[in-house]
């Protein structure tokens, strides 16, 4: 399932120097390669989740691990989830081990702006350097809806309308930040250069469109109104997260090539999300907007192929038959896009990154599991192979040395 095309039954797919070499049914196979037999199983693209908390939320739970949600304001685009990220957080490798080969890792959504996200692959490093997806831009958490107003309710804007102030006035200030560093870059340099505004610098980059938007939200009535804002200053939003409602405005969406990361049937945990559908995927995806499979979840997160088969089912159970072969991009080349990576990464195509997994059964299948993944063409996990399952130091724990006397 390449992704980008039709299934290649009976196909070969050749890696070399962390590349796609070939794809097809009739790619002769190099005299030197090692070969893997696949026969009777399934290739896909690594899959990619656009919305996970691995290691600034990481296991085991508690607040000496919980480092997603700066709290301190309303609008905290000054952190950066890096900076938060424990890379030997115990649900890395069992990301791995279930076909996600890149996630994105952000800020929490109590405030209006959380911060900077990240764009990690899934590989095991001792820094959250040696993650980190080389050329990946960065992203900008911003949140809607209930939680801001519950976080905030008794120290800041408490309302829905106090929000969108807030978001607005933000925006003006970085306006004039960015004014202020442009006129000095472009060589108008009397005097010191302008004092630097970590807040103001990642808003600026959004301006410039060099760090993409990802927002938090759930009702389409404020999903249609952070796209007036997003028009009002001149950025654009990647992709909405949670969308409950985005099948109520997905011809919006498809119009403003805006994607929905949203889940197959979750829904109506709170009052935002009372409006949740089963058929919330498939209909954006009939609309002609990107629909991608998301997590938040470390568990769900093991499962985005599953969350995709409840989504192909319940649309044909509502008349709107999707193929595996359209489906297989809610979890692989819409989220690429959705990061900015789709010509890097997503599909089974000649000259993109070899993120790939090999599926024991067919991966809509409840009963499939990752056998193998490669990323950037090293195979990192194989099921067959206890040497090949990644542990991290915080699972290894205590060893001690028996000393003979």
């Amino acid at each position: 399932m390449t992704a980008a095309g039709p299934t290649i039954q009976n196909g070969t797919i050749v890696l070399r120097d962390g590349k796609i070499v070939a794809v097809g049914a009739n790619v002769p196979v190099p005299p030197d390669a090692q070969v893997v037999d696949g026969s009777g199983k399934f290739v896909t693209p690594g899959m990619i989740d656009t919305h996970s908390h691995l290691g600034v939320y990481a296991a085991p739970g508690g607040d000496a691990l919980s480092d997603g949600n700066e709290m301190s304001s309303p609008s905290t685009p000054n952190v950066w989830a890096e900076h938060s990220v424990w890379p030997q957080d115990p649900q890395f490798p069992r990301a791995l081990s279930a076909g996600v080969t890149t996630i994105q890792i952000l800020p929490g959504s109590a405030n209006l702006f959380g911060g900077r996200s990240v764009v990690l692959k899934v590989v095991p490093s001792r820094t959250v350097q040696g993650m980190k997806f080389p050329g990946a831009k960065y992203g900008l958490k911003m949140a809607c809806g209930e939680n801001p107003k519950r976080v905030y309710a008794q120290r800041g804007l408490m309302t829905r309308m106090g929000n969108v102030a807030g978001y607005r006035a933000q925006w003006i200030n970085a306006e004039a930040y960015r004014r202020r560093w442009d006129k000095w870059l472009a060589g108008d340099r009397k005097g010191d250069p302008p004092s630097r505004d970590l807040a103001m610098e990642t808003l600026s980059e959004v301006l410039r469109g060099n760090i993409l938007v990802h927002n938090h939200c759930y009702r389409a009535d404020e999903m249609a109104q952070m796209i007036d804002i997003a028009k009002e200053f001149g950025y654009s939003i990647k992709s909405f997260h949670h969308g409950v409602e985005a099948y109520k405005i997905a011809d919006l969406l498809a119009a403003n090539d805006i994607s929905a990361s949203i889940w197959s049937d979750w829904g109506g945990f709170k009052m935002e999300a009372m409006d949740g559908v089963r058929g919330n995927l498939p209909l954006v995806h009939n609309a002609g907007a990107k629909a991608i499979v998301h997590s938040d979840d470390a568990n769900g997160m093991q499962r985005l192929n599953q969350d995709a088969a409840k989504g192909i089912s319940e649309g044909r159970t509502i008349g709107i038959n999707i193929s595996e072969e359209e489906a297989i991009k809610w979890i692989t080349i819409n989220p690429a896009s959705a990061l900015g990576l789709d010509d890097r990464i997503g599909s089974l195509v000649a000259g993109k990154n070899a993120d790939v997994v090999l599926w024991d059964k067919n991966p809509f299948s409840i009963y499939a599991r990752a056998e193998k993944v490669w990323i950037d063409g090293a195979m990192l996990f194989d099921r067959l192979d206890p040497a090949q399952q990644w542990r991290t130091d915080f699972e290894l724990g205590y060893v001690p040395v028996r000393i003979v006397p």
